[in-house]
Formats: structure tokens, sequence, C-alpha cells
């Protein structure tokens, strides 16, 4: 029994790294030995030194949080508390457990009378129980500083780098000669720093913010670590840095429209978000598709023909473009409303209230549900309140 388990191990390990998957025809691994200049061509065991550089990230990211984004938060005007809590309430405390969190017109009336609530002060003790459970908006900030700061520090990395890179100017320089590609310091760096990133993305998300579309950011994660590691063990790493470099120059827009949004400075907030709808629309629906899916599929096809590892490294990037176009139906909808009414309005996706349903709850935690007024939704309508958008 031992000796089949091994057997079967053996021939999964020999298919997983099979020549004839990764490599073009009449190319080993032999092949990509050299040249001795201590980088060589791109190796498998490479992929697994963004593992403490991962946590190394996450390791500052904490510290940053700390240290640098929570007093830039504090600095303009974003508390370091939560919502109001809610009125203890056991018949009010079992509904919200047990049957729903956002009870009809009828339920309202019954506990009205069973209560001898008025149903407004009902309606607003559900609402302060809802964002009792939602995070400070200190701790999104943080967050989306800590984003902002790597994204806006990779993607100008990334621009110095390709700016002097031959296949930046001429795309079809990423076949010309492959997979006879000598690995470089920077390009090294470059690959190995945006890996650990997403792995610290990967992990940290299931201790970050749970937002609704947590399925689609892990499928997202996982497609985009994918990428990097196939393109890397199979030496695509120029198209794969132009893939890299594309994406993070949106990244940080978004980031810092929230930045805006959370520190409640609405007008920056609509024009850092119109100019990222600009920019996804134009790099993932326009760029992506005719520059890079154009020459992974048709002009590599054409240079060095198809295998195994080219056929997953193209799927996977079909993948990414299928998000694409979810995201951009989702931010272009956001900012033509924001066009039309003049402001950003809350996605479908947001883990808050509605600013427009709801009363503003920072107004009231200087009051009780009872006499607060009906005055506090208009303070941050129009305003995203604490929302966020479809994020790549």
């Amino acid at each position: 029994m031992a000796t089949a388990a091994a057997g079967a191990l053996g021939l999964l390990w020999g298919w997983l790294w099979s020549e004839r998957f990764w490599l073009p025809q009449n190319v080993s691994w032999a092949d990509l030995e050299g040249p001795g200049d201590g980088y060589g061509y791109p190796r498998a065991r490479h992929v697994f030194s963004a593992f403490p550089v991962a946590a190394g990230i996450f390791s500052v990211r904490l510290l940053f949080e700390r240290f640098i984004a929570k007093p830039c938060a504090l600095h303009v005007g974003i508390q370091d508390s939560g919502p109001y809590p809610a009125q203890p309430n056991a018949i009010l405390e079992k509904v919200f457990i047990s049957i729903t969190k956002y009870p009809d017109e009828k339920r309202l009336e019954g506990l009205s009378k069973q209560l001898d609530w008025d149903v407004r002060k009902i309606q607003c003790w559900f609402r302060h129980r809802r964002n009792q459970d939602k995070p400070p908006t200190l701790t999104k900030f943080c967050e989306s500083m800590w984003r902002f700061t790597f994204y806006l520090s990779i993607f100008c990395y990334g621009i110095k780098f390709l700016w002097s890179s031959p296949w930046f100017w001429d795309i079809r320089q990423c076949w010309r000669g492959y997979p006879y590609q000598p690995l470089t310091s920077g390009l090294y760096y470059y690959y190995i720093m945006e890996l650990a990133f997403y792995w610290s993305l990967m992990f940290s998300q299931f201790i970050d913010i749970k937002r609704k579309d947590f399925l689609i950011m892990f499928v997202h994660h996982l497609a985009t670590i994918g990428l990097i590691t196939f393109s890397y063990i199979n030496n695509m790493v120029r198209v794969g840095t132009l893939i890299m470099c594309l994406h993070d120059a949106s990244d940080f827009l978004l980031e810092a429209a929230k930045l805006a949004n959370y520190a409640k400075y609405q007008r920056l907030c609509d024009t850092l978000f119109v100019i990222f709808s600009a920019v996804f629309v134009v790099t993932r629906l326009g760029i992506y598709p005719f520059w890079i899916l154009n020459t992974t599929f048709f002009e590599s096809w054409e240079m060095i023909g198809p295998y195994p590892s080219w056929w997953l490294f193209n799927g996977l990037l079909l993948i990414l473009q299928v998000l694409h176009i979810i995201w951009s139906y989702l931010i272009v909808r956001i900012a033509f409303k924001a066009l039309i009414r003049g402001k950003v309005s809350k996605d479908d996706r947001s883990d808050v209230e509605s600013s427009s349903e709801e009363e503003d709850v920072t107004t009231n935690t200087k009051s009780p549900c009872g006499s607060s007024s009906s005055n506090g939704a208009n303070r941050v309508n129009g305003h995203m309140g604490s929302s966020y958008w479809a994020e790549e």
C-alpha cells in the first residue's frame, strides 16, 4: 500500500513538473539552468521566497496602520469609536438574532404594541443594532490607506522599471528569444513583491472587514496568484510585468477615493472616483484585451506556438477579463449616477446602511434613538457614507 501511494505521488509530482506541460516543444529544464549571473532564469523554487516576504509585508502593514494611518485618520476628524450602541432590549434582540434584521411594517406595528414603543423608535433601534456589528470608519480608513500606499509605491516602481525595458515599447519583445530570457534583479524583486502582497491579501481577507463580494475577491486573489506564479515558472515574466503595472494603474485611485469618502471630502471623493472609473475602463476593457490579450493569444501563438501551460496562462487571463467586465458594469453604473446626481451613490455591494434611507450614525452617537431627528439622513445623504465600490 505504501509503495503504491509513493508511486502515485511520484507520478503526480512528475506530471506537475513535466517539461511537456510547462515548456515549449524541444525545451527542457536543463536548458534553463544558466546563465550564471546570480539570477539566471526564473525557477519554481524562487516563488517560495514570497511567503516570508508576505509575512513581512503583513507585519509592516500592522505597524503602518497603527503608527501612520491611524494618526492620519484622527487628524482628518475620523473618530476612534464605533456607532452608538443599541439600547438593551431582550425582545428586540431575540427578533434581530432569530427572525429578521429588517422587520417589515406589520412586524414593526406588532412590536410597537408589545413594547409600547413608537414605530420610529423601533426602526431606530434596529438601525443602531445593525450598525453595531459594522466595522468603524477608522478601521476601514486604515485598511484603505495601507492599500493606497502599497499600490501607489509598486505602480511607481513598475513604471520606472518598465520605462527602460524594451518590451514596454515593443510588446513583441516579450516573445523574441523565449524562453531564453534571463532574469534581472529588478524584474525578480518586482515579481516577488507583487506575489507576496497578494499572498498577504489572500490570508488577511479572513480577518479584514468582511465584504459582500468576499467570494469574488477570493477568486480574484486566486487568479492573480496563479497568474503571477505560472507566468514566473514558465518565464512569461515580461508580459507579466505589463499586466501587473496595468492593474496597479487604477487600484491606488480607488483607495484614494475611499480615503476621501471616509474623511467626508465629498467633492474630492467624487472627482477621484470619476477619474478611477475612466482609468479602470480604459485599462481593463481597452488596453488589457486589445494589447495584452492580443499578444498573449495571437502574437505568442505566431512566435512560439501553444503548449499546455500556455493554455492555462491564457485561461487565467480570460477569468480576469470576466471579472473586469463585472466590475466595470458596477463602476460605470455608480459613476453614471454620480454624474447625474452630482454625487457618488451607494454601491449594491456596500457593507453598510444606505445613507438615503438611514440617519447618520455619527449624529446619533450624541442622542438616543427616541430623540433623533429625521434631518439626520440628510446630513450624509449623497455622501457614500461608509460604502465602498467594486475593487479589483
